[in-house]
């Protein structure tokens, strides 16, 4: 029976296609730990939300009369669907089909995707589980080809106006790689993800054999900043894609998603100063001041394990989403080294692209000092922090915690306009510490003296007594000293300010990976 509606035959390669690598493949794969693509689909979006684009492509056979004889579906999958009720564009690749080979797919498929993102303002999530290049391809082309990333210039123009968010759920390669860290946030999985430039069997040609965890595992690359999180499984995976953008908006230039807010913004914490210990040589759990601040503790973390010495995050004051920076004086005692300069660049960056105001909460005791400080080049990268600090145009609002000390204590907002700013009693700031700067100030008298220790006390004791930041503020070298407890009050009256007049100013600085 003819069907001359053509209807009969799309469900026919509509079911082919949904059939994806086939039962054996799928088999592979799910005993593998992976969820197969649709399936991750359906569990990241609203239901029933996805509408596919493409959804017939692939490589068909046909006999002697025209007859459809097999086909493999096109290994990558995009389309339109919801998040929270939110049109979003979803990437996936899949695996199941040539291990999602970069050169075995559909190449305007992947350059359609990122073009949707960047023509229709949406937000686009990436489902990367894909090699790279295969020398496969020499044979059935019949020839080498000079390499082009497809649709690259849409990828960065993306990220300059898209939120993008890159899920890496299986082990990827070469381009998949360079596109799972063209993101603004980038998962990975635990035991099912692994990222390299070239994997192993490509590395043991250069004499190193190394396993897949140890070359390329989520745990490698959140220390070294290539992943911003690392989650347990990829549930939880889809959870931070979607609580992510729940901060942003859909595109640059539009305002950002407030909600009502069920925690009073007049809140009051009296125990939140004590947080901070009296003796300066003692450190603290800066979280702990974030979660009490912040709407109902909640603080979505970037970044945890990379740049440790300064904080990173998302979270709202009265319902509004702001950009957190915070130093962290558990680790080096908050001092800046060259991998905390880079992470406080590219937030900087996706908080200027993004418009949301920054709140800082500062106990900077200056960059990373010693050889190996040297070794990195810190002070470059710190210069270039510098520079991120004093390009960016949102308005920004320092708590002077504790330390602020040196070129990097000067990197904690831009004071050459309006400076939003307070400082807790605890304040402690200068060119240098007291500690170890009345030494090298000193050295030749102190060398000199017959009791160096009796004169070393002494001017200690001399100048200690010149510290306290109300002398600072009496010359109104620090705008205003307030009480903790007040710190939720002022910052959500900072939010709501910075609100009436942030998206009157085009972002600053174009985004970088």
């Amino acid at each position: 029976m003819t069907d001359p509606s053509g209807v009969a035959e799309l469900r026919v390669r509509r079911g082919l296609a949904e059939a994806m690598g086939g039962e054996e493949k799928l088999a592979r794969h799910i005993a593998a730990g992976k969820l197969p693509v649709r399936e991750r689909i359906a569990r990241l979006c609203d239901p029933d939300s996805f509408r596919e684009i493409g959804s017939v492509s692939g490589k068909a056979g046909y006999d002697a009369d025209g007859v459809l004889t097999d086909f493999s579906p096109a290994n990558f999958i995009f389309g339109r669907a919801r998040i929270d009720g939110r049109a979003v564009v979803i990437a996936a690749d899949d695996f199941t089909v040539r291990g999602g080979a970069a050169d075995a797919s559909i190449t305007g498929k992947v350059e359609q995707a990122e073009a949707m993102a960047h023509t229709l303002r949406l937000p686009l999530i990436r489902l990367i589980d894909a090699t790279g290049g295969s020398v496969k391809t020499i044979e059935s082309l019949g020839r080498t080809y000079v390499p082009a990333n497809p649709s690259w210039g849409d990828l960065i123009r993306n990220l300059e106006s898209v939120p993008v968010v890159a899920l890496v759920l299986g082990s990827v390669a070469g381009i998949a790689s360079a596109r799972a860290v063209s993101a603004h946030l980038t998962v990975m999985v635990e035991s099912i993800s692994h990222m390299f430039i070239a994997g192993p069997p490509v590395v043991k040609r250069t004499g190193i054999d190394m396993g897949k965890e140890e070359l390329g595992g989520a745990r490698v690359h959140e220390k070294a900043g290539a992943a911003d999180l690392v989650v347990k499984s990829e549930d939880e995976a889809f959870a931070t894609a979607r609580a992510f953008l729940s901060f942003l908006p859909s595109s640059v230039g539009e305002p950002l998603p407030a909600r009502a807010a069920s925690d009073p913004e007049d809140r009051a914490d009296a125990d939140l100063g004590a947080i901070v210990p009296a003796d300066r040589r003692k450190v603290y759990p800066m979280r702990d001041i974030l979660r009490r601040v912040f709407d109902d503790g909640d603080v979505f973390e970037m970044a945890p394990k990379f740049g440790r010495a300064s904080i990173t995050a998302l979270a709202r004051l009265g319902g509004r989403p702001v950009a957190v920076m915070a130093s962290d004086p558990r680790v080096y005692g908050g001092a800046w080294g060259a991998d905390t300069c880079d992470k406080a660049i590219r937030f900087l960056d996706f908080a200027e692209t993004f418009r949301l105001p920054l709140v800082h909460f500062v106990d900077i005791p200056g960059f990373m000092i010693g050889p190996e400080a040297e070794r990195t080049g810190t002070i470059r990268h710190g210069a270039r922090a510098l520079a991120a600090v004093y390009r960016a145009s949102v308005p920004v609002c320092s708590i002077l915690v504790r330390k602020c000390f040196g070129v990097a204590g000067a990197a904690h907002m831009n004071p050459e306009g309006f400076r939003h700013r307070y400082a807790w009693p605890s304040g402690d700031w200068g060119s240098i510490p007291l500690e170890g700067g009345i030494e090298a100030a000193w050295k030749r008298d102190l060398e000199a003296a017959p009791d160096r220790e009796a004169m070393l006390a002494e001017i200690t004791e001399r100048l200690d007594a010149l510290r306290s930041p109300f002398r600072t503020a009496e010359a109104f070298g620090v705008e205003e000293i307030i009480d903790p407890a007040e710190t939720r009050t002022l910052l959500c009256e900072f939010a709501e300010l910075a609100y009436r007049r942030n998206l009157r100013d085009a972002p600053q600085a174009r985004y970088r990976p």
